[in-house]
């Protein structure tokens, strides 16, 4: 039997999971879980990676001490953030998270090299302003010394796959995350590159998911107790997630929901069309050069938040019961940036509330009721987008990810959208992490196969 292990690290936590087929079915075991979280360094909110890859190795020898040595492995995260090596890979500066503001006023300085539209023709992807191409500007304007250093460009699933093997590779999905890569062209745009005033030689090679980068390094394999192969995979935690979505005998839509909300549908060709920008379309890269054409909403960052402000321990399960009792009605704008990192996330909603002549929430339950309908409402208005763009019709709504569970949200969003809602699988990122990796070994005949597969295993929750 071959055991395969997905490394799943997310803003808040990370996972390590061990899946293998039996009988047809993929079954996963969590082997390890690890708290993961930002650090305030020289005033700069900041990922300590040092302590994450820490873990990772930690996660792996836990592996060996069961007795389930994984064939390969696969790591993803988040995307838009990266680190920079110097001629000794070495990081230079520090490791500065999307969520810190070391970008406002960047996109005026990008604007002035290339136009908004022909960066979003070019690279099909939403403006953020926490996306890399704003992040590099950030540098460029304040640091400059530190790109006259850098060697290497890698994003976090590549910097850790790097520490595992000393393969220096940028994974295709989570490029894309950086609004540099040429949407038709799915490589590098130099000539953008060029433009935005980025050193060329920094960007490494891109691979696609289910190439093989190497072997661990020696004394990692002595730390972890084995060695396997270090997979690429859907280093995009959110490409991993689309790779995870079952097959339903339905047009659909999905929803990635985690720490953020990504709703969209796969597609063969990019739309790049000033029509797609306006509405802030992104034309992210998924597996086997399929798009994610989606919209990035902020998603269950903003529960976390105020369930972590809270002044008494309480369970997300509970807080969404609690939440379905509440009769507020308030409404706020889910795509607004006042909600990313604020200090008070619980402050920051009752202030939207008030500033629009709307109900304020009066405690923990209120709030997560608004923000639990928010979404719900920003579900409905993203999918007639969706259906107004691409000139199709959709009848249900595959929600995966940790917010599958969230019983509340799923019936909110069935009933504000009018559409079914096919809930589940929870662990969806780390199943489409494995997926690849297994697809790699020929575990299955294509990937309709190995989405057939996952229903098959971790069935669905139907709301209507």
């Amino acid at each position: 039997m071959n055991y395969y292990l997905a490394i799943d690290i997310g803003a808040s936590s990370g996972r390590h999971i061990l899946s293998w087929l039996e009988d047809g079915r993929m079954f996963t075991e969590e082997v390890y879980r690890f708290e993961n979280g930002l650090v305030e360094k020289d005033g700069e909110l900041c990922w300590d990676h040092d302590r994450i890859f820490a873990e990772i190795v930690k996660g792996m020898a836990i592996c060996k001490e069961k007795g389930k040595i994984p064939a390969s492995v696969g790591i993803d995260t988040w995307g838009v953030d990266f680190v920079l090596l110097d001629a000794d890979d070495k990081v230079i500066g520090n490791t500065v998270s999307y969520r810190d503001d070391r970008t406002k006023g960047m996109d005026a300085e990008v604007y002035k090299l290339v136009d908004e539209r022909e960066l979003y023709r070019r690279t099909g992807i939403q403006k953020a302003m926490y996306n890399s191409v704003y992040q590099l500007m950030a540098i460029k304007k304040k640091h400059p010394e530190q790109l006259e250093m850098a060697k290497s460009i890698l994003f976090t699933p590549d910097y850790f796959n790097f520490l595992l093997t000393g393969v220096k590779k940028n994974e295709y999905t989570i490029a894309t995350t950086s609004q540099l890569i040429n949407a038709e062209g799915k490589n590098w745009d130099m000539e953008l590159i060029d433009r935005l005033g980025y050193p060329e030689q920094i960007f490494n090679e891109l691979v696609t998911p289910g190439t093989a980068l190497g072997k661990l390094r020696p004394e990692i394999a002595t730390q972890a107790g084995f060695d396997c192969t270090v997979m690429a995979v859907a280093g995009h935690d959110t490409a991993s997630a689309v790779l995870a979505v079952p097959a339903v005998n339905e047009k659909s839509v999905y929803i990635s929901s985690g720490t953020w909300s990504l709703m969209g549908v796969e597609r063969d060709r990019a739309d790049c069309s000033d029509e797609a920008m306006e509405h802030n379309m992104a034309n992210e890269g998924g597996y086997e050069y399929r798009y994610r054409f989606l919209k990035n909403i902020m998603g269950l960052w903003m529960i976390q938040s105020v369930k972590k402000e809270a002044e008494f321990e309480i369970s997300f399960d509970e807080l969404c019961k609690k939440a379905a009792e509440q009769e507020i009605k308030s409404i706020v704008d889910c795509y607004d940036e006042r909600f990313l990192a604020p200090e008070s996330m619980t402050d920051e909603i009752a202030a939207a509330c008030s500033e629009t002549g709307q109900p304020v929430p009066q405690n923990l339950y209120e709030t997560a009721c608004v923000v639990y309908n928010s979404l719900a409402r920003c579900y409905a208005d993203t999918i007639k987008e969706i259906e107004l763009l691409t000139g199709e019709k959709y009848s249900c709504i595959n929600v995966v990810g940790g917010g599958s569970n969230a019983v509340y949200l799923n019936e909110l969003t069935a009933k504000y959208t009018g559409r079914r809602v096919y809930a589940g699988p929870s662990e969806a990122t780390a199943i489409g992490n494995i997926t690849v990796q297994m697809l790699a070994a020929n575990e299955f005949d294509g990937l309709e196969a190995a989405r057939r597969c996952i229903f098959d295993s971790f069935g669905v929750n139907k709301y209507e």
